[in-house]
């Protein structure tokens, strides 16, 4: 039979087209360190070219999870990829490394090279913000798994620390200072919730323009792109200044927070300190739920947690304004005595 594969609803011919269209965002990802293009069975990555003494490579993989749907509602591609660089280098910012490489994954109902090539230009504005190489990806065409305008997006990336300055939270202490860097709206993660809350109970849809989102439609707010932290982070760990970083995402500050110090201490965080956006406040009313279990869910507002020696938290401030960071005094480092966060 002719065209078979075709004809079990795979198109070939789209896959080449795909590669065609994102050949140019890739390159504009590249960096020291990168070897080759795309279109190989392996991306290259020349370590030895950077000159780290005793590197040690951290990796981290994630998706976008059900905000793919937000995107799919809206019928907008073109920034859920920043979605993706972001959860993933984020984490690896989070031990004090660079990120340096990263590659994605898309499966996808039917093979769309319009729709995917928006999806992979976003993946590259992230890599940029991340100042990470692009250096491969698989597009999977799998009819019957998903419908023909449905599309999954996953990701993973690797970067590299020297062994001495990799950032574990071992030398956090009673007093230290807890800075939160602030989020660029719900980031990646809640959005089975938040689907539940502004749309099945709140009554909403992507188009929906609340009073509380000042003029901008719930789909806008949603689908701001999570913040990407690399950039912020460098000078902080350049000056040696961080003793921990928390990435707050799925779990919001109760799971998160505890993960970069020890067993016997706890975050005392005061909830005052920042404004909430006002998204958060919407979904919170909307679907009736309660305060305390946002702070479970979402980041409500504060992206990234920075645990700082209380004598150099100024300097550390002074470093985030000079590079037009949002950052907050969110708390402190205590002994603990029940709950690893408390929140007043």
């Amino acid at each position: 039979m002719p065209n078979a594969y075709e004809q079990a609803g795979v198109s070939v011919e789209a896959g080449y087209e795909v590669v065609r269209r994102i050949k140019s965002h890739v390159n504009r990802t590249k960096r020291p360190g990168v070897m080759g293009g795309i279109g190989g069975f392996g991306g290259l990555f020349d370590l030895a070219s950077l000159g780290y003494k005793d590197p040690v490579l951290v990796s981290g993989t994630d998706g976008v999870g059900t905000k793919l749907m937000i995107a799919q509602m809206m019928k907008k591609h073109n920034t859920i990829g920043i979605d993706c660089v972001a959860m993933c280098v984020n984490d690896i910012a989070a031990q004090g490394a660079q990120p340096l490489f990263f590659l994605d994954y898309i499966a996808c109902g039917k093979n769309n090279p319009i729709v995917l090539e928006q999806v992979v230009s976003g993946v590259a504005d992230g890599c940029i913000q991340a100042e990470s190489g692009l250096i491969g990806g698989e597009t999977a065409e799998m009819p019957g798994m998903y419908k023909e305008d449905e599309y999954d997006l996953a990701g993973f990336a690797v970067g590299v620390a020297e062994r001495e300055n990799i950032v574990d939270g071992s030398k956090i202490t009673p007093g230290d200072v807890l800075i939160g860097l602030a989020s660029s709206g719900v980031h990646s993660n809640g959005f089975s919730l938040v689907r539940k809350a502004l749309f099945s109970e709140g009554g909403l849809d992507v188009n929906s323009k609340p009073e509380e989102l000042s003029g901008k439609s719930v789909g806008e707010v949603l689908l701001e792109p999570t913040k990407i932290y690399v950039k912020a982070l460098k000078p902080l760990f350049a000056n040696h200044l961080i003793k921990g970083v928390a990435h707050i995402t799925g779990g919001g500050f109760i799971e998160n927070v505890p993960r970069m110090f020890a067993e016997n201490l706890a975050a005392q965080i005061n909830t005052n300190s920042w404004q909430v956006p006002p998204i958060f406040n919407l979904i919170e009313k909307s679907g009736k739920v309660e305060h305390a279990e946002m702070f479970n869910v979402f980041n409500m507002g504060i992206g990234m947690v920075l645990a700082i020696e209380k004598d150099k938290a100024d300097e550390a401030m002074q470093i985030l304004k000079n590079n037009n960071e949002q950052a907050y005094i969110i708390g402190k480092i205590i002994n603990r005595n029940n709950s690893a966060v408390e929140l007043a």
